[in-house]
């Protein structure tokens, strides 16, 4: 079974709430803050997503995934196909910047992984088929679960902030210095509908450094976030 509970991103301003027009790049920063021990299910795997949809909603995403084998990887993944895995390892206590940048001038999307603790980048280049939208149409910010065991997601492996939500507009794409990031400032749930409870707690949303900043850890919920700043 599928299961994803998080929020889309937004902006509101004199009363109108909005994704914002010529977005070519999303990204936050995700702190590991502890490790609540691997209770995932045989053959199964959960994602802590940055995930964008272009104006067709094909999914592009930079997910952390944990799996009921292994510490967790970082993966980029483009149209629900897992395109690379980057070089470096989710440690708890680090930090890391994760972005997806629409490059339309070269056919292709950027994905960045940066350990802020260590300075240790790693990137990734998908090239594209010309006929591609490269528009950004939504920021989906949350958890997905795969139970392929069950019919219940499952508790989650990590412990961690997420920060940092920002969308980027690049007004010369033939220029990525010229890409300069901004925040949201309202995040609106989503979910998929299937269950009643998640076995996770969303909490401590605020804004910080001028960014929305909120924590994913064990728990219970029924509602998603659903915030204005």
């Amino acid at each position: 079974m599928h299961f994803w509970s998080g929020s889309y991103c937004y902006v509101q301003n004199n009363g109108k709430t909005f994704f914002p027009n010529q977005v070519v790049s999303i990204s936050d920063v995700i702190t590991l803050v502890s490790d609540l021990g691997n209770q995932i299910p045989d053959k199964s795997w959960m994602l802590y997503l940055l995930e964008a949809f272009n104006s067709v909603q094909v999914p592009i995403e930079l997910n952390l995934i944990c799996s009921f084998n292994d510490d967790g990887k970082f993966h980029a993944i483009f149209g629900g196909v897992n395109r690379y895995e980057f070089k470096v390892k989710p440690v708890v206590s680090h930090s890391y910047l994760r972005q997806i940048i629409m490059e339309p001038a070269k056919h292709r999307v950027a994905y960045h992984l940066k350990d802020d603790a260590t300075g240790e980048v790693d990137s990734f280049f998908l090239q594209i088929d010309t006929n591609f939208d490269f528009s950004i149409a939504r920021h989906f910010t949350g958890l997905e679960w795969h139970n392929r065991v069950g019919n219940v997601p499952y508790p989650v492996r990590f412990e961690v902030e997420i920060s940092h939500l920002a969308y980027g507009i690049n007004d010369d794409p033939s220029d990525l210095l010229s890409l300069a990031y901004f925040p949201y400032n309202q995040l609106i749930q989503n979910q998929e509908g299937i269950v009643r409870k998640y076995p996770v707690s969303f909490h401590d949303s605020e804004i910080k450094n001028g960014f929305i900043t909120y924590k994913i850890g064990s728990g219970e919920h029924d509602s998603e976030m659903t915030e204005k700043f």
